[in-house]
């Protein structure tokens, strides 16, 4: 696999065929995508974020499996743009990606949130896209020992702590699911900004600096599940995970914890409800549920599209990729096909009003203005 710079050209090659084989294959039945060719192509994966990133790190994972799958065994780059957080590589892919199957996205809660916010830096639009991978994650909310609190029985200790802090990497950030989940608790956090990544906001919390603190599973596995250990972290809740149904669910990584709509409503008596909850179900879901997607442009002919699904149907059945995933994504059932589409749905639509209130919220909490 080979790393290409930002400054070569995003779209320097020929379409798979011509116009009139691309409709041919089009209207070929679904079984017949694995007859799709890839063989002496190469497709760049773009990534907008860094190199050595979760997203960076998730795709390189990925790919050896879609180039052993694919039919062809093309040749896989990954492409990292970095810049505006995930966008100027998202608003690139989105002006320059043709529907030749060779570009492909790798989306992130870091460039759905702001497409959800209405961010006028935005130049891509998620329904102009076609999803052949789903990929979810989850987190969980833990705290210092010395606070005292080790469940949601004690709420009213939490809320009478003085000098509750977390560290942030920004407003609109996957760090605006703590932050509501502060709200939805009646908890006074300040939230300090500034973190170049969660790594960061951890470290922050081993200095006792930040009190209280969230990680993604993976981490929370690797680096937070010591700490636990050594009685120097107590963990509240996950933030759960979402069944067929679209419910939220107690995430089977952490089933000993309540997912926090559980946490909740055992801390408060009553389920979460009202506009704060509906913002964090929302931002929930597109940041964790369903936080990355594979796309392609919408108008890739049908066969191509296939010829993804199948590809990443054979690598989530491979025992190589199952044995492994686990320190990578964490144990979680990455999707294709229906259920692909339905997270893809759920973690791309925002009501208007809630996002105004998002917006609004933004605005009081932070004085952050979109």
């Amino acid at each position: 696999m080979r790393r290409i710079s930002q400054q070569e050209g995003i779209g320097r090659r020929g379409l798979l065929q011509g116009a009139a084989g691309l409709g041919a294959a089009a209207l070929l039945p679904a079984g017949a995508a694995r007859a799709q060719d890839f063989s002496g192509k190469t497709i760049e994966w773009i990534i907008p974020m860094s190199v050595g990133g979760g997203s960076d790190t998730w795709a390189r994972f990925h790919a050896p499996f879609l180039t052993r799958h694919m039919a062809g065994n093309p040749t896989l780059v990954i492409r990292n743009i970095v810049g505006g957080g995930g966008i100027n590589g998202t608003n690139q892919f989105a002006a320059r990606a043709r529907p030749d199957g060779l570009m492909v996205l790798g989306t992130t809660a870091s460039i759905q949130f702001p497409y959800l916010l209405g961010d006028p830096r935005v130049r891509y639009d998620y329904s102009a896209w076609a999803p052949v991978l789903a990929s979810p994650t989850g987190g969980v909310m833990y705290i210092r020992p010395e606070l005292g609190v080790r469940g949601p029985g004690d709420l009213a200790k939490l809320k009478a702590a003085q000098g509750l802090k977390f560290g942030s990497q920004g407003p609109t950030s996957l760090d605006m699911v703590p932050a509501l989940a502060f709200e939805l608790l009646g908890l006074d956090v300040q939230i300090v900004f500034g973190m170049q990544g969660r790594g960061q906001g951890r470290l922050a919390f081993e200095r006792g600096e930040t009190p209280i603190d969230y990680q993604t599973s993976s981490a929370y596995i690797s680096q937070v599940t010591p700490l636990v250990r050594e009685g120097k972290a107590v963990p509240l809740c996950s933030w759960g995970v979402l069944n067929e149904q679209g419910e939220i669910i107690r995430d089977p990584n952490f089933p000993d914890l309540p997912h926090f709509a559980e946490f909740v409503q055992a801390a408060t008596g009553s389920p979460p409800s009202g506009p704060a909850w509906e913002a964090w179900r929302t931002l929930f879901v597109a940041g964790f549920a369903a936080q990355k997607f594979v796309v392609l442009p919408k108008t890739t002919p049908a066969a191509i599209l296939e010829a993804y699904r199948a590809a990443f149907r054979k690598t989530l059945a491979d025992p190589e990729y199952r044995e492994k995933r686990g320190p990578v994504i964490g144990e979680y059932d990455e999707v294709t096909g229906d259920g692909c589409d339905r997270a893809y749905a759920s973690a791309t639509t925002m009501s208007p009003e809630t996002r105004q209130w998002c917006r609004d919220w933004l605005q009081r909490r932070f004085n952050h203005t979109l």
